[in-house]
């Protein structure tokens, strides 16, 4: 029984470099995925370099997208609801050729997958040894920096099960994070609600937005919710002032494409070292500068 660590990539290097040091000990196989194109659909050259993580390179396989899904909707007027849709489409596509690397899993391999920022707390929990059909993490969201903390919501980002019962990347993503009651007969014919599932409360940390602000405007521009962003006309000013006071602009619990998304402000708050993984505290002064 192996555990494989799956993933999509960028162009984060500096998470990825964190996610392999963090996950190496418990992790038999690193998959990452990188597509030739964004999910606003804008050509990118391939960027990850298996030779800038060399202590793992026997384990990580690196596949590559070369083509866009079928059923990208043309649009000429930029329609935000259009874009949305597309991006979408990209993001399953690009997470589901991750079953190409799994060719010769066997039923009983453990499949993980989250997006690269979200890196699963395996220091207390033991994957081969739980029952469960489905796992999900429950992880604390960081902003900016390592140590600046979004109280305000829980991020359900990582989640795993045995390959057989796999069906695709995407279905085990959109997994409801809630453990449903045996008299449910709905989870009988659902994808994505189970009654055989745990979540794992101290379940990690979701890493989001640890760039330059240069680099975050062009992640804003290229990411889901690029729509949303071009719609709100958010300027790099904005985003270095947002980085400065510790705050952010996007509004998680708001509906999808509606201006409410970013007409509030959230202040993060700064935490101590005991909040953060081993790997980070030991290695503190060789990323000190993603630390507020």
């Amino acid at each position: 029984m192996k555990v494989i660590d799956c993933t999509t990539y960028f162009e984060e290097d500096l998470i990825m470099d964190i996610r392999f040091n963090i996950l190496n000990r418990y992790v038999d196989k690193f998959i990452v995925c990188e597509a030739s194109y964004s999910h606003s659909g804008n050509e990118k050259k391939i960027n990850f370099d298996i030779n800038k993580f060399k202590k793992f390179k026997e384990k990580i396989v690196h596949l590559i997208v070369e083509k866009e899904p079928e059923g990208i909707i043309s649009t000429q007027n930029n329609e935000t609801d259009v874009l949305r849709i597309n991006s979408i489409k990209r993001i399953a596509h690009q997470r589901n050729q991750i079953m190409k690397g799994l060719d010769d899993a066997s039923q009983d391999d453990i499949i993980m997958y989250s997006d690269n920022d979200e890196i699963p707390n395996l220091e207390n929990t033991n994957l081969k040894s739980l029952k469960e059909k489905i796992i999900i993490f429950k992880q604390k969201i960081f902003y900016y920096k390592f140590n600046l903390l979004y109280k305000k919501l829980d991020w359900y980002g990582t989640k795993c099960c045995k390959y057989k019962y796999l069906k695709n990347i995407s279905q085990l993503r959109h997994t409801k994070p809630k453990k449903y009651d045996f008299y449910r007969i709905d989870t009988l014919f659902s994808d994505s609600k189970f009654i055989d599932l745990k979540i794992i409360q101290d379940g990690g940390w979701h890493f989001t937005n640890l760039k330059t602000p240069e680099d975050l405007m062009k992640k804003y521009l290229n990411d889901e919710m690029h729509s949303e962003f071009i719609k709100h006309k958010t300027n790099l000013d904005e985003i270095k002032r947002l980085v400065k006071e510790r705050k952010i602009n996007y509004d998680h619990f708001a509906k999808t494409n509606t201006p409410n998304k970013y007409i509030n402000e959230f202040q993060l708050n700064k935490v101590d070292l005991d909040f953060l993984p081993s790997f980070l505290k030991e290695n503190y002064s060789t990323y000190k500068e993603w630390f507020d």
